[in-house]
C-alpha cells in the first residue's frame, strides 16, 4: 500500500492483485481499450418509478466499494487502485419504448464498446432504460478491473431488492462486504505468504509432470500445419493468437426440458454442472483431434467460497488448465468423477498467480510466443440459475450480456441459466479471424450429442460415444 495526493487529498492506493494483473496484461497488450469492457442489462415487465430507481442505484453505489474504484499509474508505470468516498454522476434515462427491441440492443452494444478513461476516472456506467412491451430497468457497462461477472449478478441483485423495499415493503438486503478487507486478505497472500509458496510448489509440480496435448476446437490443422512449419513432428503445443481482436457471441439456447435433463443427472449423480460440461467439451475436442486421450481446457475459478469474498465485488476470477487423460474404456459418469476430483485437486491451489503460472508453463515446455495447450476456456455461471425468493417479487424480467467488439482469447465459452425458464444459454465469445458462425454451430451441436449420449447412459464408455457422434 501507498499514499498518493489526489486532487489535494492524501490516500490509500493499493497494488492490483492477481485477478487484476490478468486484465492489466491483457489491456496492455491490445490497442482496444474497450477489450475490458461489460455490458450488461437487466430489465423487468413493470412500470417501474424511475425516480426510485435512481435513488436504489445510487444506496448500490454507496454499498458497493468496487463500483468506485479509481486506478493511476505511479511514475514507473506501476498502477495502483483507490476508492472514492461517493458518486456523484447523474444516472442518465433513455426511453426506448418507440424502437425495435433489437436495435435497442444494438444501440447498447456500440455503448459497451466505448473505452472508459484508465487513470483517476470512474469505471462504471449506468443507464435507465425503458424497452419495448413494458420492460424497464438498467444497462451496465463496467471495467473489468472492478467488477467480474459474480459482482455484476450482486449487485443487480441488490439494486432489485433496494427497489423493491421501497416500492413494495419487502425486507431491505442484507449489507455488502468490504472490497478493501478481501483486497488486503489477497495482497497479504501474495506477499510471500506460506499458503503462496506451498501454492508455487504444487504448480510446479503439475508443470513438470509431463507436456500436454494441444486440441483444437477446429481439428488437427492448426497443429499439424505448425509441425510441418517447424519441422518438428513432436510438437505438442500451438500458437493460438491472433492477428486481429475483433470479436463476436453467438448464443445457443438449450430448451427449457433438455436443460431440466442436464440439471437432474447431476442433482442424482451428485456431480457439478461444470463437471459434465467439461466432460462433454473434452469429449468433443478429443473427437475433432483424433480421438485424442490428453485433453487441457482452460476453467474459470469464481474464487468466493467465503462470505466476504462472496459479498464483496471486484473481481476475482483466476483460470487453470483441466488436464485429464481418459482411456477409450473410460465410462461417461468415470470420465465425470475424474474431472470432478481434478477440479477439486487443482482448485485448492487456485489463489495462485495465473500468469506466473502461465510463465512458468512457457519456461519449462520452451513454448514460443503465443503458444499453448488449451484452444478453449470455460466459465459456469451457477448464480444466474433463478430461484424463488422471498426479498423479490415474481415478476418476469430478462437479462442481456452485449459484446464490447474485441475478445483476448480465440474462444470463450460461458455457460447461463436463462432468468424466464432456467434453460441454459451457450454464449460462445469467439475472435472472427480464428473462429466462424458455422464453426460454432458445429462445436455445440456437438457438445449437445455428447451430453445427451452420455446422459441417457452413463456407463457408455467414451469409446462407444466417439462412436455414435
Amino acid at each position: 500500500m501507498k499514499e498518493f495526493q489526489v486532487n489535494g487529498v492524501t490516500l490509500k492506493c493499493y497494488p492490483l492483485t492477481a485477478a487484476q494483473r490478468i486484465h492489466n496484461y491483457s489491456v496492455m497488450h491490445c490497442p482496444y481499450h474497450q477489450l475490458l469492457n461489460i455490458g450488461t442489462g437487466l430489465y423487468i415487465q413493470l412500470d417501474v418509478d424511475f425516480n426510485l430507481l435512481k435513488e436504489s442505484i445510487y444506496e448500490c453505489y454507496e454499498r458497493f466499494e468496487s463500483m468506485r474504484l479509481r486506478f493511476l499509474e505511479d511514475t514507473d508505470g506501476t498502477v495502483y487502485q483507490y476508492l472514492v468516498p461517493f458518486e456523484e454522476r447523474d444516472i442518465e434515462f433513455r426511453d426506448f419504448s418507440h424502437w425495435k427491441e433489437e436495435d435497442a440492443h444494438d444501440e447498447m452494444r456500440r455503448w459497451t464498446a466505448v473505452p472508459f478513461k484508465r487513470f483517476h476516472s470512474p469505471m462504471s456506467q449506468i443507464v435507465m432504460i425503458k424497452l419495448p412491451n413494458d420492460y424497464n430497468g438498467i444497462y451496465m457497462k463496467v471495467n473489468h478491473l472492478t467488477m467480474d461477472s459474480s459482482s455484476i449478478i450482486t449487485f443487480f441483485r441488490d439494486v432489485l431488492e433496494i427497489y423493491c423495499s421501497k416500492c413494495y415493503d419487502y425486507p431491505a438486503p442484507k449489507p455488502m462486504h468490504s472490497y478493501i478487507k478481501a483486497l488486503e486478505k489477497d495482497l497479504a497472500y501474495e506477499a510471500g505468504s506460506a499458503a503462496q509458496k506451498k501454492d508455487a510448489e504444487f504448480w510446479m509440480n503439475e508443470i513438470t509432470k509431463s507436456e500436454p496435448m494441444y486440441t483444437d476446437f477446429n481439428g488437427m490443422g492448426r497443429l499439424l500445419t505448425q509441425r510441418r512449419e517447424n519441422n518438428n513432428p513432436d510438437q505438442r503445443s500451438a500458437k493460438v493468437t491472433s492477428i486481429s481482436p475483433e470479436a463476436s457471441i453467438s448464443v445457443y439456447q438449450l430448451e427449457k426440458e433438455p436443460s431440466e435433463r442436464l440439471i437432474k443427472f447431476c442433482e442424482e449423480n451428485r456431480v457439478p454442472v461444470v463437471c459434465l460440461l467439461l466432460m462433454g467439451l473434452r469429449t468433443v475436442l478429443s473427437k475433432f483431434n483424433n480421438d485424442e486421450k490428453d485433453v487441457s481446457i482452460k476453467s474459470c475459478v469464481a474464487r468466493r467460497g467465503t462470505l466476504l469474498e462472496k459479498r464483496s465485488g471486484g473481481t476475482r476470477i483466476h483460470f487453470f488448465p483441466i488436464r485429464t487423460i481418459l482411456e477409450p474404456e473410460c465410462t461417461f459418469l468415470e470420465g465425470i468423477r475424474a474431472i470432478q476430483e481434478e477440479q477439486n485437486r487443482l482448485f485448492r491451489h487456485a489463489n495462485y498467480d495465473p500468469i506466473a503460472h502461465t510463465y512458468q508453463r512457457v519456461r519449462h515446455w520452451k513454448l514460443n510466443s503465443g503458444e499453448s495447450y488449451e484452444s478453449i476456456s470455460l466459465t459456469y455461471q451457477p448464480m444466474t440459475m433463478r430461484q424463488d425468493s422471498e426479498d423479490i417479487p415474481n415478476i418476469p424480467y430478462k437479462s442481456m450480456w452485449y459484446t464490447n467488439g474485441v475478445a483476448a482469447q480465440p474462444l470463450y465459452l460461458t455457460v447461463m441459466h436463462r432468468v424466464e425458464d432456467n434453460g441454459l444459454n451457450f454464449n460462445f465469445e469467439y475472435r472472427k479471424d480464428a473462429v466462424t458462425n458455422y464453426e460454432m454451430e458445429y462445436l455445440y451441436y456437438y457438445l449437445c450429442r455428447v451430453l445427451f449420449r452420455g446422459i441417457e447412459n452413463s456407463s457408455r464408455t467414451i469409446g462407444e460415444i466417439l462412436e455414435m457422434i
